[in-house]
């Protein structure tokens, strides 16, 4: 079956059954969450369920679609480009990092990375609704700062994957592969330090480049 929007029915206890559904993918993965399970997480009957969502493919998207925009409530939808490059980075970076660390964010990287393989939309509707809305907030303000000439930057969508890449390196793959249950805040901090620090001696302007100097001294 297809994951087509459209068959998506809402009603009053939709929201309900989001919520049930959430909780038993992030527990149990996507082939592990029964319906049974997920009916009773939701407090409703598999009628119900099924009533809203035909197949277990378009409820699990909606998990992560429901996810990623409240996540990205807090994240770096919006960003303030009258600001120097150094503290919108800064931001940027906090947010980026926070939500690679977060429950939500771990759990179900990997259950998408589990389940791409059998379902190929899934990983295409994750990164639409998630890591490519970060990439693309990044972009436009790359775009702004190098037309105000703070960065100079060539290749913008590049610039903007680097970013990311920088913001969890190392701490990232440490957590997925299970060398490591948790990262210290002073880790984190480390790294996203670094990651301001070295993309603003790549891409920052002269002027810009001398301030974080002086902000890091």
């Amino acid at each position: 079956m297809g994951m087509s929007e459209g068959r998506i029915k809402r009603g009053r206890k939709f929201d309900q059954v989001v919520l049930g559904a959430r909780e038993i993918f992030l527990q149990d993965g996507f082939e592990g969450a029964s319906v049974d399970l997920i009916a009773k997480a939701a407090g409703v009957s598999k009628a119900t369920l099924y009533s809203y969502f035909p197949d277990k493919r378009l409820l699990f998207m909606e998990v992560a679609k429901t996810e990623c925009r409240r996540q990205a409530t807090g994240g770096i939808d919006h960003i303030d480009p009258d600001l120097p490059p150094e503290i919108v980075l800064r931001d940027a970076a906090i947010r980026v990092t926070s939500f690679l660390m977060s429950d939500f964010g771990r759990a179900m990287f990997r259950v998408v990375v589990a389940e791409t393989v059998r379902f190929p939309g899934l990983g295409r509707e994750f990164w639409v609704n998630g890591p490519a809305r970060a990439r693309g907030v990044l972009i436009d303000y790359f775009r702004t700062a190098v037309a105000r000439g703070s960065l100079e930057i060539e290749d913008i969508d590049l610039a903007a994957d680097q970013f990311i890449e920088l913001c969890k390196a190392g701490i990232f793959t440490r957590l997925m592969i299970g060398l490591d249950d948790t990262i210290s805040q002073e880790e984190c901090d480390r790294v996203m330090h670094g990651a301001v620090e070295m993309f603003m001696a790549r891409y920052g302007a002269r002027d810009a480049v001398q301030s974080i100097r002086r902000t890091s001294n």
